[in-house]
């Protein structure tokens, strides 16, 4: 364990720690706001090709949810049958269900670092922690736009934080379609879209500011990145997946400007 917080310390904290000191130091008038947004966007612009997946994943999971609830309906009764047939539509569509998580958890270690970043960053007592060569601002200014991101904001930050995770949760809900089988998994949904929102304000108002802060830029950055993903065309509309159904052919004489063309009908 020992070993663990030596490494997160000399290739994580160490780095980001210096690199929001050396924003303050560049910052009018020291200002550790306007870094903490300025070193929020440059680690999601960092973190963009592994977010970028997740979320391309997300989208493909949420436009097949409704063929994927009618298997589980279908196999409700035989849960073997029903792996099956999940890990072979998977396959077929080309879809990895841990897709959208196994990215995002490298991102948690970096979040862990930086909530003790911007405690220790608040203040100039840890700058023993900085490269020779990282230039030291005389103070650092923890007021931003009328609050003081060292202190608690129970209000503020905390309620646009938690409406911007609401916004991004709802991105994330699939349409419902109204089919037997999806009423409980839609509200699990709903529940979820509110109920995680109402954490984070309860939460976020127990911190010192800046970390509220942080989390509403990055849930920005998110929401963002999942509307132009989501608005692409390129996404799934319809599973390639189809139930095989017997149908009948019925040949059909007409004419078209004297052409005699055959139409085959489906009943």
């Amino acid at each position: 364990m020992t070993s663990i917080k030596y490494v997160l310390k000399l290739i994580l904290y160490k780095p980001l720690f210096n690199a929001l000191i050396f924003l303050v130091w560049l910052m009018p008038y020291h200002n550790v706001g306007l870094a903490i947004i300025i070193l929020t966007i440059i680690i999601r612009l960092i973190l963009l090709p592994s977010s970028m997946k997740a979320t391309r994943q997300q989208k493909r999971m949420r436009d097949l949810q409704p063929e994927i609830t009618a298997l589980q309906e279908k196999y409700k009764d035989d849960k073997q049958k029903q792996s099956q047939e999940l890990m072979a539509f998977y396959k077929k569509n080309n879809v990895n269900p841990l897709g959208s998580c196994l990215p995002l958890l490298i991102q948690l270690p970096i979040l862990l670092v930086l909530y003790y970043v911007f405690i220790n960053g608040l203040s100039t007592s840890r700058f023993d922690l900085l490269y020779q060569f990282t230039p030291r601002p005389e103070f650092i200014n923890t007021w931003f736009l009328g609050l003081d991101l060292a202190k608690p904001d129970k209000f503020i930050l905390p309620v646009i934080a938690g409406v911007l995770q609401y916004f991004q949760s709802r991105q994330l809900t699939p349409p419902s379609t109204g089919e037997k089988g999806q009423e409980m998994q839609a509200m699990i949904g709903k529940q979820m879209m509110y109920l995680m929102p109402l954490f984070t304000v309860i939460i976020a108002g127990r911190l010192p500011a800046a970390l509220p802060l942080y989390w509403a830029v990055t849930t920005l950055f998110a929401v963002v990145q999942q509307w132009w993903v989501f608005r692409s065309p390129n996404g799934i509309s319809k599973s390639k997946f189809q139930i095989s159904k017997k149908t009948k052919e019925i040949p059909a004489t007409t004419k078209k400007r004297g052409v005699e063309v055959t139409v085959r009908k489906k009943k």
